[in-house]
């Protein structure tokens, strides 16, 4: 996510034309501004349909930004502004649910993916699988996700009415909720996640992050983490001062995290300040091809000052620093105004263009030969370190994929996915406190599942009798382990399905400083 400058700026950046600006322009621009106003003038008098004056101007804008053909760039409505400044803020007013759709019987069913701890939905008993049947008496068939979404959202301290449907119960089960400020956590939990090695999954960078990021750290150390996981995959972003923060706690005082280069304008170089916790333990970020803006920001800085290993696949290439602009009626103009580098000169951006519509890499990393291509620099060890767009980790680890017979078992499964949620959920519940902290999975589980399914009315196709008990099983074993010792525990017991973490942890165990860590990575791994 980027840097967002004030709003004075947005009054400096209109200044010339209001002051007079078109005086000043030579004959094109004046015969440009005449182009724009004859057409505005023709439109809005003579096109077939009548469009408001307003609405005639807000297009106009929306032209201007959206011809810029730059993916970033973007002007926001009053209610897309009240939703970027949620999303960057972290917190909203509601009940604490995380919902998902699935289509079942032809029907779009919103159901209740995950309940945040501490929350309105928490207490009064929500659970994962929940069907949300209405919202204030009004139906959830025929409405979109988002539009759901914002009918449970709403200003603290107000209520909404939320019904809900819960395989085996037969009567809908009626809830009232009075919303409160929900915070959405940058790290949803940490732990132990092997022998001394700790884990600390940073999900965004929302306005708590450092603070939480900091907080895991200290509980993690203080408990005997000889080694940190910094698991960054599939952060997208967010607030830019908070990626500052959270390099900071890595590094030493003064070393650069980022510089930012303008057009006209002196280059911005950030350094680490304030609190630094970690700067000595050994740590391993977790980077793919999700992780964007400011996560890239991060893991950028602690490569180029040797600080971290860099394990996963290349990022994706979001260097553009955008500001934002607060304009009239609520509305706002995030525009690209710069480019971030990382402290060895990389640039973090990926070149994109627009083809058919989409916006695609001009030049797509290839792979394990793609090093062969990209310009080289130096860390401050002096390693190799790659530009060209994105991080490219030190180590390359491509993540667990599917086999063939796995994908097609799950996509014969799709039509039954909401049954076979309900089913997972209801039986890991059963299961709940009956298993001890390091139990196996039986092979009854699977057995079961099938069994509850088939009450259901849905059968597994018996082609896939070779695939279908393990990984029903395992998805069982997920919920039960969350369910019953929480993340950290199903984290542990997924190992099998991490390649990526895997080799973080195997790497951490075998190295007692930073320079041991990253020295194996030259003599081979």
């Amino acid at each position: 996510m980027p840097r967002l400058r004030t709003a004075a700026a947005a009054t400096l950046l209109f200044i010339p034309i209001v002051a007079g600006g078109f005086l000043l322009q030579e004959s094109p621009a004046r015969a440009s501004a005449t182009l724009f106003d004859q057409v505005f003038s023709i439109v809005a008098r003579q096109y077939v349909d009548s469009v408001p004056i307003a609405a005639t101007y807000e297009k106009a804008a929306r032209g201007l930004v959206k011809e810029l053909n730059d993916p970033y760039s973007e002007l926001l409505s009053p209610k897309q502004s009240e939703d970027f400044n949620r999303g960057t803020n972290g917190r909203y007013g509601g009940t604490g649910m995380y919902i998902g759709q699935v289509k079942l019987d032809e029907q779009d069913i919103v159901i209740v993916d995950r309940v945040f701890p501490h929350t309105p939905a928490e207490e009064a008993g929500v659970r994962e699988g929940d069907r949300i049947v209405a919202v204030d008496g009004v139906t959830t068939q025929g409405l979109r996700l988002d539009q759901v979404s914002d009918r449970l959202r709403g200003e603290p301290v107000s209520t909404v009415a939320v019904t809900y449907a819960r395989p085996g119960v037969a009567e809908p089960i009626k809830l009232k909720f009075v919303r409160r400020v929900v915070h959405v956590p940058a790290v949803a939990y940490n732990g132990i996640v092997a022998d001394k090695i700790g884990y600390v999954p940073l999900q965004t960078f929302n306005e708590n992050a450092a603070e939480e990021v900091a907080t895991a750290v200290r509980t993690l150390v203080s408990g005997g983490a000889t080694g940190l996981v910094l698991d960054m995959r599939g952060n997208p972003g967010g607030i830019v001062d908070q990626s500052l923060a959270v390099a900071s706690l890595f590094l030493r005082e003064g070393q650069d995290i980022v510089s930012v280069r303008g057009r006209g304008l002196p280059t911005e170089i950030s350094k680490a300040t304030g609190k630094h916790l970690a700067t000595d333990i050994p740590l391993v970020v977790l980077v793919d091809g999700g992780s964007a803006s400011a996560a890239e920001i991060v893991a950028g800085a602690l490569q180029d000052h040797d600080r971290a290993l860099v394990i996963g696949t290349t990022t994706y290439g979001k260097g553009l620093v955008q500001s934002l602009y607060s304009l009239n009626g609520g509305y706002q103009l995030k525009l690209t105004t710069g480019k971030w580098f990382t402290p060895s000169g990389r640039s973090i951006h990926r070149e994109r263009k627009l083809v058919s519509g989409r916006f695609v890499e001009v030049h797509p990393d290839s792979g394990s030969t793609d090093s062969l291509k990209r310009p080289t620099f130096k860390s401050d060890a002096g390693r190799i370190v790659y530009g060209g767009g994105g991080i490219r980790p030190d180590i390359r680890v491509a993540d667990d994929t599917l086999s063939t017979r796995q994908q097609e078992f799950w996509r014969s499964m799709a039509p039954k996915s909401q049954a076979l949620q309900a089913v997972l959920i209801d039986y890991a519940l059963e299961l709940k406190g009956t298993v001890l902290r390091d139990y196996k999975v039986p092979a009854t589980w699977s057995t079961e599942i099938m069994r509850r399914l088939s009450v259901m009315g849905f059968k597994v196709d018996p082609k896939f009798a070779d695939v279908a008990p393990a990984e029903l099983a395992s998805e069982l074993d997920r919920r039960v382990a969350r369910l019953s010792f929480g993340d950290i525990a199903e984290k542990s017991r997924t190992l099998r399905d991490d390649r990526q973490l895997r080799k973080a942890i195997e790497m951490l165990q075998r190295s007692a400083t930073q320079a041991q860590l990253l020295a194996r990575v030259t003599d081979g791994q």
